[in-house]
C-alpha cells in the first residue's frame, strides 16, 4: 500500500486524538504533515508527537487552508458549523477529505458539499465509524445473504450514559444547537445512517418526540451552586464534575489516565491541571445551571421503500454506552449488543445460532474498530484511484436527512415530515 500525507483541520479529540495515532501504527501507510488549531498546546503537541514542522502548524483552519496543498488527504476535524466552509475549501485545494461527522446541521450546506464532491472528482469520507465495525459488517452481511429474508422491521437503541451525555451535551461542545447541531444530528447521525445501511432501502417518511427534560434548573438539588468545586451539595450529586473526572470508575483519571474524555477538559491531563480546569472552565459548571438546549432522550420511527419500517431511541439516562438492535425478517430475527459483540440469529424453525464477534481492545478498538477500518478503508480507496467509498458522500448525505427532519419533527409536535418534500426545501419546512 502507498504511503499518504495527512494534514489534520482540527486538532482535537478526533482529529489530533483518535486519528493522527493512527500514523504511529501504520507509519509506512500514513504520515501527519501538517495541522491547525487555536490552541497552542495542541499544535505543541502536534509538532513534540508527530514531528510536524513548526512551519506547517498553523493558528486557524483559514491559515492551513490559505497554503497551496500540503498534502493528499485533509482530516477535518473542527466543529460541525465549520465542517462544510473547511471540506470545501480543501477540496477547492485538491485534497481528498475525510470529514468529521456531521456534515453540517445546514441540509443546504450538506447538499452543497455533495455538490462539490461529484465536481472535483475527489474522494469525501464522512467518519460514519459504525460501517467499519465488525459487529456491524457482520450484521448486514447477514441480512444481505438472506439469512433472514425480507426485512421487515428495525428495533435500535443508543444509550448515550449519564455521564458522557453530562460531558458533551450539558457542559461540552455539543450543548446547544445554536452552536453546533441537535443530539439526534451529532450524536445519531451515525445510527440514522446503519438504519438506512441495514434496510439496504430509501427512508421515505420519519416522525419524532423528545425534550430536554432533566438538565433544567428547576432541577438542581436545593442549595447547588454554579460550579461543582464550590458546590456545597456535590457529595451528594450524581454529576459532581471532580469525582467524574478524577475518580468516577467509568471516566475519572484514576480509570483512562490521559485518554478520552479527560484529556478534552486538560490537555496532558493530571490532577491538578484537571482541577484547574475545572475552576474556571465549562467541565466544572454544574449541569442543571448550564446554557445546554439540545434534546436529552429522543425516539424515532421510520418508514422505508417497501414497506420496512424502524424504531430508534437515544437516551442520556443510562449508566454504559452501548447500541442495541434487532432485525426481524420473513423468515427470521437476528439481534445483538454492540458491546458485548455477539449477534445472535434466530431462522425461524432451526435452532438460535449464537455468533461471537469479540475483538481484541488496543490501539485500534477505537468505536468497536470502526477508527482504523475507516482510515484503512480510506486509503485502499485512494490507492485503487477510486473516491466512492463505504460512507461517501451521497450515502452520508441520506443519513443527515433523516437526522434533521427528525429534530424538525420533534419541535414540531411529531409531525410525519415526507424526505423527499424536506430535501427539495432545503430542511426549511
Amino acid at each position: 500500500m502507498a504511503r499518504f500525507t495527512v494534514a489534520l483541520c482540527g486538532c482535537g479529540s478526533r482529529g489530533l486524538e483518535a486519528y493522527a495515532p493512527f500514523s504511529k501504527a501504520w507509519p509506512e501507510k500514513m504520515q501527519v504533515v501538517a495541522g491547525a488549531d487555536p490552541r497552542p498546546e495542541r499544535l505543541e503537541k502536534l509538532r513534540k508527537e508527530y514531528g510536524v514542522a513548526p512551519e506547517m502548524c498553523f493558528a486557524s483552519d483559514e491559515e492551513l487552508l490559505a497554503q497551496p496543498r500540503l498534502a493528499d488527504v485533509m482530516i477535518v476535524a473542527t466543529q460541525d458549523r465549520m465542517h462544510v466552509k473547511d471540506a470545501l475549501a480543501a477540496l477547492d485545494k485538491g485534497y481528498h477529505v475525510l470529514l468529521e461527522k456531521p456534515i453540517s446541521p445546514d441540509l443546504g450546506e450538506c447538499l452543497a458539499l455533495r455538490e462539490k464532491a461529484h465536481e472535483t472528482g475527489r474522494a469525501v469520507v464522512v467518519c460514519h465509524v459504525l460501517r467499519y465495525t465488525r459487529f456491524y459488517a457482520a450484521l448486514q452481511e447477514l441480512i444481505r445473504g438472506g439469512a433472514i429474508g425480507k426485512v421487515q422491521t428495525v428495533e435500535a437503541s443508543e444509550n448515550v450514559a449519564f455521564w458522557h451525555f453530562a460531558h458533551s451535551f450539558v457542559r461540552g461542545n455539543w450543548r446547544r444547537e445554536d452552536e453546533t447541531s441537535p443530539m439526534i444530528l451529532a450524536k445519531c447521525c451515525h445510527d440514522m445512517d446503519i438504519l438506512r445501511w441495514l434496510v439496504g432501502r430509501k427512508c421515505l417518511k420519519v416522525q419524532s418526540f423528545g425534550s430536554l427534560d432533566w438538565f433544567r434548573p428547576e432541577n438542581a438539588p436545593a442549595g447547588a451552586a454554579d460550579r461543582c468545586l464550590d458546590c456545597p451539595v456535590k457529595d451528594g450529586c450524581l454529576y459532581d464534575a471532580e469525582r467524574l473526572y478524577l475518580t468516577d470508575p467509568h471516566c475519572g483519571y484514576e480509570r483512562v489516565k490521559n485518554g478520552w474524555p479527560v484529556n478534552v477538559v486538560a490537555t496532558d491531563p493530571d490532577p491538578d491541571k484537571l482541577r484547574a480546569a475545572l475552576r474556571t472552565g465549562p467541565y466544572g459548571r454544574c449541569v442543571y445551571r448550564c446554557d445546554n438546549d439540545v434534546a436529552d432522550h429522543q425516539t424515532v420511527n421510520l418508514l422505508f421503500e417497501g414497506g420496512a419500517s424502524a424504531s430508534f431511541i437515544v437516551s442520556a439516562f443510562t449508566d454504559e454506552c452501548y447500541r442495541t438492535v434487532k432485525v426481524t425478517g420473513s423468515l427470521g430475527q437476528v439481534e445483538g449488543n454492540m458491546t458485548e459483540n455477539t449477534l445472535r440469529l434466530q431462522v425461524f424453525g432451526k435452532p438460535e445460532r449464537v455468533i461471537d464477534l469479540k475483538e481484541e481492545q488496543g490501539e485500534y478498538s477505537g468505536h468497536g474498530g470502526g477508527d482504523y477500518g475507516l482510515l484503512h478503508s480510506l486509503f485502499e480507496l485512494l490507492e485503487a484511484g477510486r473516491v466512492d467509498g463505504l460512507t461517501g458522500v451521497d450515502a452520508s448525505v441520506e443519513s443527515h436527512v433523516m437526522a434533521l427532519a427528525a429534530e424538525w419533527s420533534r419541535a414540531h409536535g411529531g409531525q410525519t415530515v415526507d424526505l423527499a418534500e424536506f430535501e427539495r426545501q432545503a430542511g426549511t419546512l
